[in-house]
């Protein structure tokens, strides 16, 4: 049965989220992905669609990672109920063997004379429909039990399927971003200015200031408006004490980071503590501090439209049973990446939700 389906028949507990709208979303995203993934190999603007392409997956698997939540809750819930319903049966059937090798004599013969007799007789009466009742309980229990069983079974696969798509369309990304030949520049670098300029920062404040002051200036404006969509798909952590002015995201393993608006890339690579770092200028004298990302796809000088991939997160893609189950039960803390995201205006960070949409986990 397809996975939609099955959880079209599975309704969970009032005030949740209804796994099959998320099911059938997340469905609908991976099955365009693959069309998309194929697709893709034979545009012309390949680094685009397969951009769209990853970002589709990832949307899916995380979509199909929130069902699984809800399943493997659902589960659990009728386990519950189940061992329940099946201490209840236990005794009733064991007081109707026992009332069943009573005597009739005896039973008649009750203490209290015959209008007690008559009362327990009732009573003994309404014990066999008790029975049938939570026979029939126990029977819809079970069934959708293993309706929930084999919904988690066939998500898993899915997810497994989804997890492998994506980390194809990422390998072909890489390809086609090296295999690129007409790419708009700003500026080329000075590898000499640079690297003088890394050795004589000891913060990210003097590195941006001098940064800004080395590269040709930005005859592009824009306003903050803060409804920027974040440059990788995940939420936003709250503050952790460190003092930085920037914000955490915690994403998936491997999770694509794209530029928000169109941005000049003005510095790539690694930085002080904050690993690996781009440095992007989406107006004059603004600067998006990306930092912690594994893999950049970034080259200094570069002019990147909108939506255009800079880099992938590190991490380990789930690859047991155990690991995709324990994923999608807790939300990703045992494997998740952080990337930190910092805006600067001028001389100074400013609060990146003036630029950015941010919703705080």
């Amino acid at each position: 049965m397809r996975l939609a389906t099955l959880l079209f028949c599975l309704a969970l507990p009032a005030g949740a989220q209804s796994p099959e709208v998320i099911a059938q979303d997340a469905m609908a995203q991976l099955d365009q992905a693959q069309a998309s993934l194929v697709a893709a190999q034979s545009k012309g603007e390949r680094v685009k669609a397969l951009t769209d392409t990853v970002r589709a997956y990832e949307s899916g698997i995380i979509a199909l990672n929130e069902g699984l939540r809800q399943v493997a809750a659902e589960q659990t819930e009728l386990e519950t109920a189940l061992e329940a319903e099946t201490a209840e049966l236990s005794a009733l059937i064991a007081a109707l063997q026992s009332i069943g090798r009573t005597p009739i004599p005896v039973l008649q013969a009750h203490p209290d004379g015959a209008l007690a007799a008559a009362r327990a007789g009732g009573v003994l009466a309404d014990l066999t429909p008790a029975v049938r009742r939570r026979a029939a309980t126990l029977r819809q229990r079970l069934d959708r039990l293993a309706g929930v069983r084999s919904l988690r079974a066939e998500a898993l696969q899915t997810l497994r399927d989804g997890l492998a798509g994506a980390q194809d369309a990422r390998s072909a990304l890489g390809q086609a971003i090296s295999d690129r030949t007409e790419v708009p520049q700003r500026f080329s670098e000075d590898p000499v200015q640079t690297t003088l300029l890394l050795a004589t920062s000891q913060t990210l404040d003097a590195f941006a200031n001098g940064l800004l002051g080395a590269v040709p200036a930005s005859d592009i404006t824009l306003s903050a408006d803060g409804n920027l969509a974040l440059p990788v798909a995940g939420k936003v952590l709250a503050d952790d004490g460190t003092g930085r002015p920037g914000v955490r995201i915690a994403t998936q393993p491997r999770a694509l980071v794209t530029t928000p608006v169109q941005v000049t890339v003005l510095f790539e690579g690694e930085l002080l503590d904050y690993s690996h770092v781009a440095i992007l200028e989406p107006s004059a004298g603004i600067l998006f501090v990306i930092a912690g990302m594994e893999t950049s796809f970034a080259t200094v000088g570069e002019i990147l439209p909108q939506g255009a991939p800079v880099g992938l997160m590190g991490g380990q893609q789930q690859q047991s049973d155990a690991e995709l189950s324990q994923n999608s039960q807790l939300d990703g803390t045992a494997t998740r990446q952080t990337l930190y995201l910092e805006v600067r205006d001028g001389q100074a960070p400013v609060n990146p939700a003036a630029w950015f949409a941010l919703e705080v986990e």
